[in-house]
């Protein structure tokens, strides 16, 4: 039984009571969707009819065209926030002042701000007539301020030592922050800026406020005009559509998985050539007078004349 400062290793009584409550929680939770099944069986919402409107090819191709909007749009503010991000971060470390300070009220502004009020500002006061843009610009904007706070985190928790000796050996500022704070804040914090683009990846779902044809706002016009017994599929589409955000962003959280372990199992720096390996030469020994080899000027172990 181990035991930590902010974590007591529960006795025997409490691994029992705790063994209740999940077996109580379990229930509870299996009961709870056994009875919205049940209401949902009950209204005509789980009927194979309501599930057979997937096979027509309209609704499959408006679907397939708003997964590639809802791509299109996230791959633009995946690229747009990670390049504002480092930007920003790079203003908030900077010894001038007014940079500074500018770089600071912009990520707090825009951070505080709810992103569904800036993606609907960006496209009424600017790209009325290009949703996708607006969008993607929305969202740049607000990530573009978590990733910078992400990224000046990373830079500032590299030991201090590493920065002294850049400077020590002539790096400019520059050559410092590209060449060795900003590589290992994006290491460090990789997981923390996939997450983040996770988080992106859902919020394109905000796009149906300014009518952009992404997957939320197509499954709306999906089950609002598709009249099935006399009902609308809303279940149906919901539960499709939920099943695509989920597969995508696990897709996601996967490849930052992967990157991670990959970037773990890296090696690093110059190998060092053992001796007598292929293609490298092995130094010449040099033996001192009186070691045990031949000295210096006399004749060599073959019996030959020593070259002087």
């Amino acid at each position: 039984m181990s035991a930590s400062v902010l974590f007591d290793a529960p006795g025997p009584k409490a691994r029992i009571r705790n063994r209740i409550y999940a077996v109580v929680g379990i229930l509870v939770i299996a009961a709870l969707l056994a009875v919205s099944v049940m209401r949902l069986s009950a209204k005509g919402h789980l009927a194979p009819e309501m599930w057979d409107i997937f096979n027509y090819s309209g609704i499959r191709q408006n679907i397939a065209d708003a997964l590639v909007a809802t791509l299109k749009a996230f791959g633009l503010a995946a690229i747009g926030s990670l390049v504002l991000g480092v930007l920003l971060a790079v203003a908030r470390l900077s010894d001038h002042k007014p940079v500074r300070w500018a770089a600071t009220a912009f990520v707090e502004v825009f951070r505080s701000l709810p992103l569904l009020i800036t993606i609907y500002a960006v496209w009424v006061g600017f790209l009325a007539d290009y949703s996708m843009w607006a969008l993607a610009i929305g969202l740049s904007i607000y990530n573009g301020c978590v990733q910078a706070e992400v990224l000046r985190a990373g830079v500032n928790a590299v030991p201090r030592g590493q920065r002294e000796a850049a400077y020590a050996l002539g790096m400019s500022k520059t050559q410092v922050m590209t060449t060795v704070l900003l590589p290992q804040a994006v290491r460090a914090m990789l997981p923390t800026i996939i997450s983040q683009l996770v988080v992106t990846l859902k919020d394109t779902s905000l796009g149906f406020v300014i009518l952009y044809p992404e997957l939320l706002q197509t499954a709306r016009l999906i089950a609002s005009n598709t009249l099935v017994n006399g009902q609308y599929p809303y279940v149906s589409t919901i539960v499709v559509t939920g099943t695509i955000y989920i597969a995508l962003c696990l897709a996601l959280s996967g490849l930052a998985t992967w990157i991670e372990k990959r970037g773990r199992r890296a090696k690093t720096g110059i190998a060092v050539a053992h001796a007598g390996a292929p293609g490298t030469e092995a130094e010449p020994a040099v033996d001192a007078p009186g070691a045990g080899g031949a000295p210096a000027g006399g004749p060599s172990d073959s019996g030959g004349i020593a070259k002087i």
